[in-house]
Formats: structure tokens, sequence, C-alpha cells
């Protein structure tokens, strides 16, 4: 039943009577994370959509987007774009304005920088799919700017760019027709820096990939871009202290750094394909999420592998992960915490089964649907009007 809804909502999407035109307008494409499993989707409901982006690093996402056609900005032309592009940071609100979207008459936006600044032509309906607002310049300057994160040049340009930034993400938001966010703590930071309301639907994750793989073996587990906010280094402190092992996938500005910190029980494994990421989830002990996240796709994999997650009691992990059941929360993020958390684990036996059913409620097929339907809905409210 679910399968055929699904294919009535994306017949009535494809029909003669929704848009002609329809764009996907998506920050940048530099690797599959999760906003790029967000935009996968979408990709999958509207194949024959144009994909905007700020730039596109060939191969770096997955074949459903790398299909596409996409047209990218100026910055795509710019040296060093491959892995310094966030420092064309002041120029991404340029870049994303330099787009025409005349003669489309749907855009979707997947943002979580700039994308939802896409220019709406006049008759247009615009959905943002917001995975956050720009967290550079609003919660999580401090961790990205602040002394000992930047340097002092890099410093002294923010603090005269940030408020223009934060100026710009506010004005634009009337360009928005609706915002859906992917958690309730997304949703709240809409109210409190857009003075929006925004519907939400968790984003997805394909439990189908993610199945238990035999005997956990002594490691813990860390998936993220190593960018400051997720707090690597925490975890780093505390598996250097407890001298237990720790693999951490991923890759990020930050590299360099957290293996200078890193002792001889800590290996970095850079991005891993999917079949190795799996095994890696299913081998573990534990997944450690110490940072504060948006929503988090990463703990729900771990879940769908049914392996516990120990995480910081903040933003998404609050929707995801249940004390006690699903994994430990811990609530400062210093290492007597998140050691103690840890320890926490190693006492408790977790129900493999009852931590992947947990998961199974946040499975892509769902998310597909539910997306499906509620754009749907909005564009015949737009025609009714």
């Amino acid at each position: 039943l679910i399968l055929l809804h699904l294919l009535c909502t994306m017949k009535f999407l494809m029909a003669s009577s929704s848009p002609k035109r329809v764009a996907l307008v998506h920050d940048w494409l530099t690797g599959m994370r999760g906003g790029e499993k967000v935009l996968e989707v979408l990709c999958e409901l509207f194949p024959d959509a144009t994909l905007f982006t700020l730039l596109h690093n060939p191969g770096s996402v997955s074949s459903s987007i790398e299909r596409m056609p996409i047209r990218t900005s100026f910055l795509q032309h710019l040296p060093f774009r491959r892995e310094r592009y966030r420092n064309f940071l002041p120029l991404f609100p340029r870049a994303i304005e330099s787009f025409d979207f005349r003669g489309y008459d749907l855009i979707v936006s997947t943002s979580h920088a700039v994308a939802k600044g896409a220019m709406r032509p006049s008759g247009a309906l615009h959905i943002c799919y917001c995975h956050t607002p720009m967290r550079y310049v609003w919660e999580l300057y401090d961790e990205y700017f602040g002394p000992g994160r930047a340097s002092w040049p890099t410093r002294a340009l923010m603090k005269r760019l940030a408020p223009r930034l934060r100026a710009w993400d506010v004005r634009t938001t009337d360009r928005v027709d609706y915002f859906v966010a992917n958690s309730e703590n997304v949703a709240r930071r809409i109210r409190t820096y857009y003075q929006r309301t925004a519907d939400v639907i968790h984003a997805p994750v394909d439990t189908s990939r993610f199945t238990g793989s035999g005997q956990a073996e002594d490691y813990y587990l860390i998936v993220s871009a190593l960018v400051p906010y997720k707090r690597v280094d925490l975890a780093i402190d505390v598996f250097n202290k407890m001298n237990k092992r720790l693999l951490i996938v991923g890759k990020g500005p930050e590299r360099r750094r957290l293996e200078s910190m890193a002792g001889p029980s800590i290996e970095f494994l850079g991005w891993q394909p999917d079949n190795a990421l799996v095994s890696l989830y299913g081998r573990s002990r534990a997944l450690i999420f110490p940072g504060v996240e948006d929503f988090g796709i990463v703990p729900l994999e771990a879940m769908a592998c049914g392996k516990p997650v120990v995480a910081f009691a903040a933003g998404g992990a609050l929707e995801t992960v249940i004390d006690g059941s699903t994994g430990v929360l811990f609530d400062r993020q210093d290492p007597a915490a998140l050691e103690e958390a840890v320890r926490k684990v190693e006492r408790t036996n977790f129900d493999t089964s009852a931590v992947r059913k947990h998961a199974l409620q946040f499975d892509r097929s769902r998310f597909k649907e539910i997306i499906g339907q509620y754009i749907s809905k909005r564009m015949q409210e737009r025609r009714i009007s």
C-alpha cells in the first residue's frame, strides 16, 4: 500500500498539471553527507529538474545526483575551490544570486548556507528544506572564527563581514514560500533567526543498507566531517586518556590539528565507501557523537546496524537517541562527562533488534513518501489560490 501510494504521489508530481520546469538548488556538491542524501531523494522525485549549485566537484556525489543537469556559479572557476571553497564564504550570497530562475515554476532548495537565497521569479513557488540557518554566522560563529579557531586576519575580516551576512540571511527569507526543517531543533532556530515557522520532516536514512554484521570488535567509531563544531577533539582527549581504540571516518580542514592531538589508540581512516562504512558500524562497540548536530543522520545509521550511540544531549540527538535504550546521552561537553558515558555503554546490555527498530522510523522510503506528499500539497494550494 505504501509503495502504491508513493507511485501515485510521484505520478501526481509529474503530471501535466504540475510545474513545467523545476529547479533544485543546493549549496555545493563536494561529498555525500546528510544534505546530499536529502537532495538525492529530490533528484529521484524530479528527474527532469535542473540542479543549481555554487560549485561541483565531479564524482563526489551519488550517481542519482551526478546524472542531473548541473549548473554551477562563477565559484566553479576560482582557484583552489576543490578543497578551500569555504574560504569563499564572502562571495556565497553573490554567487547564489547570480542564477537566473526565470521560466521555472517550482524551486526546491536544500540549504544550510545560502541556497535558500535563490531569487524566486514572480509566480514561482519556493520550498526550502532547511538543514539549518547559516551556522557560520549564527550559533557556531565562535567555533569557526573565535580565538584559536581562525587566524587574526580572518577574525578581523569576519568581525566586519558577519553582521552583513546575518542581515542578508534574514532579508532573503522572504524569497521562500514554505520552510521545511529537518528537525524540531532546526525549526526552533528558524523561528529565532528568521521569525518564520517551519514544518518538520525528519531527514532520511537508508536503513536497508545498514544492518548488523557480526560480533562487535574492541573499538569505537566516529563518522564525521572534521570541522570544529563536531567536537572530535573532545573524543580524542577522552580516548587518549582511556587508551581505548577509536576509529575516525571523515575528512575536513581540522584533520591535521586533530591528528597532532591523537595518541596511538586513535586511527584516522578518511572517507570510506558505503560497503566499508556498513562494516565499520556493524563491528564497532558504539558510535561516538560528541557535537551538536542539526539533526544527525549518522547516529541513525549506527542504530540501523543495531549499535548504541554515545551522544551529547543537545540538538538533533535529543530527537533520535533514547537514553538507556538506543544509547547514552551526556549533558556536558567535557572529558569527564563523555568518559562516564562511554563507561555506562560498556555496563549496559543493549537490545540490538530494538535499537534497529527505532531507526526504521526514519527510513528513506518513508521520507520520500512524506516529502513528495508535502510538495504535492503545496503545489495544489498554489494552483487553487
